[in-house]
């Protein structure tokens, strides 16, 4: 997945789809992930608004992983910058 604003909704999904398959509420994966159940609301439903040190404890914290394929200025960047 290349990171671009238009994945935000995805990512969200991700996420939700993840701890629901885990059988965590919110209160549960916030304790596990190391931020707070709020937070967890905002990441699944508009990750735009979130930090990306966040959505990474997040994500890492219930298992995902975030791929970086390298960085690229946008002069040199082939279509597809970051490897799902």
């Amino acid at each position: 997945m290349k990171l671009t604003l238009e994945v935000l909704p995805e990512l969200a999904s991700r996420l939700k789809t993840e701890r629901k398959r885990q059988g965590l509420s919110r209160i549960q994966a916030a304790s596990v992930c190391g931020v707070s159940p709020s937070f967890i609301r905002d990441a699944e439903s508009d990750p735009g608004r979130c930090s990306l040190q966040k959505l990474l404890l997040l994500a890492t914290g219930l298992g995902l992983e975030a791929n970086l394929g390298g960085w690229q200025s946008a002069e040199t960047a082939p279509s597809q910058g970051l490897a799902e």
